[in-house]
């Protein structure tokens, strides 16, 4: 089992009902293929540095979990049938760091 931070931008124009469905529908995802989900960040509404598919802006929602290379596999492979996702990026760590959230809003 290894460790994975994924980042997924969703469409700005979005409404709150789907972007909870979308954030329930890959947790699920993680924890039916074999994985476990450690943490999940959502970090809101942000400028993305360039357009992308004509948008300016993307919903991000960060997931940090635990799984092999079929959970991965599984993960990426919806997200990339997903209209609704932009963008998504996947790391791979040794070790994850639970502890720190990038985004977060009481600094």
């Amino acid at each position: 089992m290894a460790f994975y931070e994924n980042t997924i931008i969703a469409k700005q124009d979005l409404p709150t009902k789907d972007l909870k469905l979308i954030k329930e529908k890959y947790n699920n995802l993680i924890n039916n293929s074999s994985g476990k989900v450690v943490k999940i960040e959502e970090w809101g509404l942000l400028n993305l540095a360039s357009k992308i598919k004509n948008y300016k802006k993307g919903f991000y929602i960060h997931y940090k979990f635990e799984g092999g290379k079929d959970t991965l596999a599984e993960f990426e492979k919806k997200i990339r049938l997903d209209s609704s996702i932009i963008r998504y990026l996947t790391v791979k760590y040794k070790k994850l760091d639970t502890k720190s959230e990038y985004f977060n809003k009481t600094k």
